[in-house]
């Protein structure tokens, strides 16, 4: 499924994957590894600095609207916002609380 995603909806993606990570207000080093794991996953390498600059402050919430998500990728989002949230083996309240509104307004 990520391979069929053009560069602009894997960098979207990745927006949505950094605004997960500061659900919890903190975005904590094992969060900062597995959003960099993605960047070299989904070959966005050069986008790197942009990346960069949404796990230092969180990116604009009109940018990142679950409902403006296409149909055929939320599946992609919710299994990319899961990850996100165990990344540290911590699933906080407010994760947990996030996923299920997520869940709730994309399926």
């Amino acid at each position: 499924m990520l391979a069929k995603l053009t560069h602009d909806e894997r960098l979207k993606l990745l927006e949505f994957v950094c605004s997960f990570a500061w659900v919890d207000l903190e975005v904590r080093p094992e969060e900062r590894s597995f959003v960099m794991r993605m960047v070299e996953r989904l070959g966005l390498q050069e986008d790197k600095p942009q990346i960069e600059r949404w796990l230092s402050r969180p990116p604009p919430a009109q940018d990142v609207d679950p409902t403006q998500i296409p149909r055929a990728h939320r599946e992609l989002f919710l299994k990319a916002a899961k990850d996100t949230f165990t990344a540290d083996k911590d699933f906080a309240e407010s994760e947990q609380e996030y996923m299920e509104l997520l869940e709730q307004l994309l399926v």
